[in-house]
């Protein structure tokens, strides 16, 4: 699977989050809703980890250094495991901690056309932010389901984008509930458990984000398909005959090491085994264009003796 950073989403979201944010901050100043607040708090903790994807993809352009010869790439993968302890901590935990208050302490929901209307109005936003993320999403995700996306993308941005879209609108959908039912029934109480109910899914959320980039960040191989391409150019079945082990590490979403140790005849030359070695490196660029690191150690083949 390609990487890539959907910059054009993380930007289409932090301008709705931002829009949202002051939009939300507002409606609770005028009714003293709880879930505006709680849904206030959630969009600008998302502005700001939008902020931080852009951020880390910066850093992760620099140039390679002796203390860090394989590059910052992985920068992304950091700033996308920031992001999901933003989420979790400023996002989910205040939520619960809000609606733990408002349902103990009960109040009505005043001005109620101030708290509807922005609902409304945020709903439109996130759901034209996350339209963006689903369809630079889908320019890459081939065949996959949404779930297996999410798993295997090594670019963390356009999954968590999608994520937090996607808690965005649910837990917008659920404030609306909170504050139209709080709204019907005179009782406060709703409104604090709506947003509750915001709370444990943007904690939910977030730890889907966590395990998702912490697999990035201990290092994860490249996908099946690419190993298998990788495997298949690697091969010339004349001087290097077969792969007898290889390694697979991604040094950032656009960036894998290749490391495999190759056969080839016993009788080749070393300037053969040099010529050979190049032609494989070329031809794994060429399957596998992110393979940008690669290691190839010639040696020769030996079965198993059988007893």
């Amino acid at each position: 699977m390609s990487a890539s950073g959907g910059t054009k989403a993380i930007v289409a979201a932090l301008g709705a989050n931002l829009a949202i944010a002051a939009a939300k901050f507002v409606a609770f100043a005028f009714s003293g809703s709880s879930s505006m607040l709680a849904e206030g708090v959630h969009s600008l903790a998302d502005s700001g980890n939008q902020g931080l994807l852009l951020l880390g993809g910066k850093k992760a352009k620099r140039e390679a250094t002796p203390e860090h010869p394989f590059g910052y790439g992985r920068e992304r993968y950091i700033y996308g495991f920031l992001v999901s302890i933003v989420l979790f901590t400023i996002g989910g935990v205040f939520a619960l901690y809000e609606g733990y208050e408002k349902i103990k302490h009960p109040h009505e929901v005043e001005h109620w056309y101030w708290p509807v209307g922005v609902l409304v109005f945020a709903i439109i936003a996130e759901g034209f932010s996350f339209r963006t993320a689903i369809n630079e999403s889908n320019e890459i995700r081939g065949k996959l389901s949404w779930s297996q996306f999410v798993r295997r993308a090594k670019a963390p941005e356009l999954p968590v984008v999608l994520l937090e879209d996607f808690g965005a609108l649910v837990g917008l959908v659920l404030a609306l509930g909170g504050v139209g039912i709080a709204l019907l029934t005179g009782d406060g109480v709703w409104d604090g458990i709506g947003t509750l109910c915001i709370g444990v899914l943007l904690v939910l959320i977030a730890l889907v984000l966590a395990a998702e980039t912490k697999s990035l960040l201990l290092g994860e191989a490249a996908d099946v398909n690419e190993v298998a391409k990788i495997r298949e150019a690697v091969v010339d079945g004349e001087t290097v005959t077969r792969v007898i082990h290889m390694r697979t590490l991604h040094l950032g979403p656009e960036e894998l090491l290749v490391a495999a140790k190759i056969a080839v005849q016993h009788d080749d030359t070393a300037a053969e085994v040099a010529r050979a070695i190049d032609a494989a490196e070329a031809r794994i660029r060429e399957a596998v264009p992110i393979a940008r690191v690669i290691y190839l150690e010639p040696d020769i083949f030996r079965t198993s003796p059988t007893t």
